[in-house]
């Protein structure tokens, strides 16, 4: 489990971006199974990397990471994480490593043992890491039947079509597609592993999703702050390839899928893919981007301001684009995607737009009181439906209302479980249900690669929009012209904020 180089001394500007990496993000992940009792017993987490570290160096390093609510968990955690260091592209710099696991197994006799290894790497190195790996890692100390090896790898998965393909042939030489897990954490939300129960066992929506009913599918990623100190990673990709090819196109093929044959891993993933081979490629018209640009207001820097970002960047920090599904289905539904950097707020969400009543009763406009089905991922937690209603009292007034669960109020004292934890459990369990299979990744590619080639040749128009901003209004614009009705004047609100909002002070 290779870690990233110590923090150098620089604050990064406030307010900070989400935080990555193993130390961060797997390693609390395993230490949250392990004091919940899911890791398998005596497991050993190892670290791999190139840096020079003891395993009370690695100890330490993480200690500021995990935090833990039952007594002595993080110093039981710590005692099983150890450290050793080596070359990613040497076979025989992985010999300490395979000595280190035999070691472990033999502690084990008569036991299967699994070896999970977690690539947190960029993606150039994962062909040599995999050729050590079978090179040097795949003996166990003793044959059993149930011994397992698995491989977790992170995005991105190349940089287009062409250089994901050549990627997927290299580890596919060395390893099958049951033993690579595609890690996309988005998956492992508690929304998304909603989606298929919310879509396929409730007899008064799945009749509704079609393209009879709705006139059309926005998904949504906002985030309200921008790379503050990651531009320099940040600009190798773009939006369209940090979150919209991987997260929401994941998102996308969950709500627009078939029902599959059965609920497991492969009939799941091969409805997935029937729908992202009948989605169209995108077209530069039908796309917008955008580059955030400083806010003095704010007191908020622009993208370019960012150390490590070039002054002729042409990375978009926003997007928003329409993608046409050519299906029975959803002919003639648009689905809207909207990503962006330094916006006006956070949150990540499906918004399912049904068509108008054919003439209002009541005096409003059909248009502008449209049902929604809300999934909303972050912050917040919640499914929700805009209906309409009758305003109570004396008079015939129409308002919108909402039929809500939202999951803190719901579910109160239920813990919901970080996408990493779940996904990290998956695998040792064996369960490829919640990563990308092969062929869903090539027509994710397939769809996006030839306009991802025109803006890196820099043949789309890049519109500025400010820091803290809703973004360019051309965005804007073309999901109205796409038939997205926004409801002025009606925000949702969990019921626990009304209510406190309500309480006397």
């Amino acid at each position: 489990m290779p870690l990233p180089p110590p923090a150098s001394g620089s604050q990064p500007r406030p307010p900070p971006p989400p935080v990555h990496g193993p130390q961060k993000k797997t390693y609390p992940a395993l230490l949250s199974l392990f004091e919940q009792g899911f890791l398998p017993p005596k497991t050993a987490v190892v670290g791999y990397a190139r840096s020079a570290m003891t395993d009370e160096d690695l100890r330490a390093r993480l200690g500021p990471y995990l935090k833990s609510s039952v007594p002595g968990a993080v110093d039981k955690f710590l005692s099983i994480c150890t450290y050793i260091r080596g070359q990613y592209d040497d076979t025989a710099s992985y010999a300490p490593l395979q000595a280190a696991l035999l070691a472990h197994e033999e502690r084990q006799p008569d036991h299967p043992c699994g070896r999970l290894f977690y690539f947190a790497l960029p993606p150039t190195v994962y062909p040599d890491v995999c050729r050590s790996i079978r090179g040097s890692c795949t003996a166990h100390h003793h044959p059993h039947e149930d011994n397992w090896l698995r491989i977790i790898v992170e995005k991105p998965f190349g940089h287009d079509l062409g250089s994901s393909e050549e990627l997927s042939e290299a580890m596919g030489a060395l390893f099958d597609e049951a033993t690579l897990y595609r890690i996309d954490h988005y998956l492992g939300k508690e929304l998304a592993q909603n989606m298929g129960v919310l879509r396929f066992s409730n007899t008064f929506l799945e009749p509704l999703f079609n393209r009879h009913h709705i006139s059309n599918v926005q998904i949504c990623f906002k985030e309200d702050f921008g790379t503050e100190g990651r531009g320099g990673y940040f600009d190798k990709f773009g939006i369209l390839r940090d979150v919209v090819q991987n997260h929401l196109m994941q998102v996308l093929a969950l709500i627009a899928m078939e029902p599959p044959v059965r609920w497991t891993p492969d009939d799941i993933r091969d409805e997935k893919v029937k729908v992202l081979r009948a989605i169209e490629t995108l077209a530069p018209e039908d796309l917008v981007l955008g580059q955030y640009t400083a806010n003095e207001a704010l007191g908020r820097p622009g993208y370019k301001d960012d150390e490590g970002v070039p002054g002729d960047s042409r990375a978009p920090t926003y997007a928003v684009g329409v993608l046409r599904i050519r299906n029975q289905r959803w002919h003639g539904v648009p689905f809207i995607f909207k990503a962006g950097k330094a916006l006006d707020e956070r949150k990540a969400e499906v918004r399912i737009q049904f068509q108008s009543v054919g003439a209002s009763l009541f005096g409003t406009d059909p248009d502008k009181s449209r049902n929604e089905l809300v999934i909303r991922f972050q912050p917040n937690e919640a499914i929700y439906m805009k209906m309409n209603m009758k305003m109570p009292g004396l008079e015939m007034r129409q308002t919108i209302s909402e039929l809500d669960l939202t999951y803190g109020d719901r579910f109160t004292g239920t813990r919901i479980p970080d996408a990493y934890e779940r996904l990290i459990l998956d695998c040792i369990r064996g369960d490829q249900q919640h990563f990308v299979r092969r062929d869903e990744l090539t027509e994710a590619w397939r769809i996006f690669t030839p306009v991802l080639h025109a803006i890196d040749e820099g043949r789309v128009p890049l519109e500025e929009y400010k820091y803290g901003t809703r973004g360019p209004e051309l965005g804007a614009a073309l999901a109205k012209k796409e038939g997205f009705v926004r409801t002025e004047g009606y925000n949702w609100t969990p019921e626990s904020r009304r209510r406190s909002m309500a309480a006397p002070r």
